[in-house]
C-alpha cells in the first residue's frame, strides 16, 4: 500500500492507494509546532481509526510547501510505517514534466503535482484551479510543460483579512447564500466569497487562455474547489483528490529506478 501526504499551510492531506485505487484519506490541521512524536501518534491513530496496520504501508511519497513541517512530518512517518518517504523535489525525483518558469524552484511542490495529474488525466493543454490557503492556476502546455500560473490570496485567507480590518463585520459560515444580492450582512459577505470567487475564477480563465493562445480543458481541486465551482462557468471538473492522485502517479514514474 502507497502513503501519499501533501503538506499544505493549512493541512496536511493524506491517502492510501492500493495499486490505482485510493482507498482511503485523511486530514490534518498544519502545525508547525508539534513534535515528531506527537506527529507519530497522530499517523498511528489515523491507520488504527481506518482499520490499516502500519505493516501494510509499504512505500510513502510527499510533496510539502512548508520546509519547516517537511522534516519533521518525514520522521514521524518513518517511525509509524518504517519506511522512507520520498520527497517530490527530493535529489533523483523525477516528475516526467518540464518547468518553464524563470526559477523552477520557486513552484510549490503541489503545483507540480497537480499539474502532473492533470496532464496525464487530459494529455492536452489545461488550467488547474487549486483552492488552498492561497488560490493558485497552473497552466499545463499540451506538451505537457508546465509555462506558469496565477497566485491570489485564498479565499479563508481573504475572508480572514476583511473580518481583520472591517471592526463591524463578524465571523459567517463558508456557506452557499440564497441569492447574489444579500438582505443581511451575512448573506452579503457570503455572496462575495462564493459568486466572487466564482467571478474571479471565470475571469481569470478567460485571461489565461486568451495568452494560452488555446481552448484548455480546467480542473479544479482544494476543499472549497466544489462551493465555489458549482458557480463558474468554466471550469469543467472537480477533483477533490487531484494531488494525491499526482503524488501517486510521481511515485510509479520512479518505482523502477527505487527497485534498482
Amino acid at each position: 500500500m502507497l502513503l501519499t501526504v501533501d503538506i499544505g499551510n493549512t493541512n496536511i492531506v493524506g491517502g492510501l492507494f492500493s495499486g490505482e485505487k485510493l482507498e482511503q484519506t485523511f486530514r490534518l490541521s498544519t502545525t508547525k509546532d508539534r513534535t515528531v512524536d506527537e506527529y507519530a501518534a497522530l499517523f498511528y491513530q489515523l491507520f488504527t481509526l481506518r482499520s490499516v496496520a502500519p505493516s501494510e504501508i509499504d512505500a510513502c511519497i510527499v510533496a510539502s510547501v512548508v520546509p519547516p513541517a517537511t522534516d519533521i512530518v518525514t520522521r514521524a512517518i518513518s517511525q509509524v510505517v518504517k519506511v522512507e518517504p520520498l520527497t517530490v523535489g527530493g535529489p533523483g525525483l523525477r516528475t516526467g514534466i518540464r518547468i518553464r518558469y524563470d526559477n523552477p524552484r520557486e513552484v510549490g511542490a503541489d503545483r507540480i503535482v497537480n499539474a502532473v495529474a492533470a496532464h496525464a488525466r487530459y494529455q492536452e493543454a489545461v488550467i488547474v484551479v487549486d483552492f488552498g490557503t492561497a488560490t493558485t492556476f497552473d497552466c499545463v502546455s499540451a506538451d505537457g510543460d508546465y509555462i506558469g500560473g496565477v497566485i491570489v490570496p485564498g479565499v479563508q485567507v481573504s475572508l480572514d483579512g476583511l473580518l481583520v480590518r472591517a471592526a463591524k463585520l463578524s465571523r459567517i459560515e463558508l456557506a452557499e447564500p440564497p441569492q447574489v444580492i444579500g438582505k443581511n450582512t451575512a448573506h452579503a459577505m457570503q455572496s462575495g466569497i462564493v459568486h466572487g470567487y466564482a467571478s474571479l475564477v471565470d475571469g481569470l480563465l478567460e485571461k489565461i487562455e486568451v495568452e494560452m493562445e488555446t481552448k484548455c480543458r480546467t480542473i479544479a481541486t482544494g476543499g472549497l474547489a466544489e462551493k465555489i465551482c458549482s458557480h463558474t462557468k468554466r471550469v469543467q471538473e472537480v477533483a477533490p483528490n487531484l494531488t494525491l492522485e499526482g503524488l501517486r502517479l510521481i511515485y510509479e514514474k520512479n518505482r523502477g529506478a527505487l527497485a534498482r
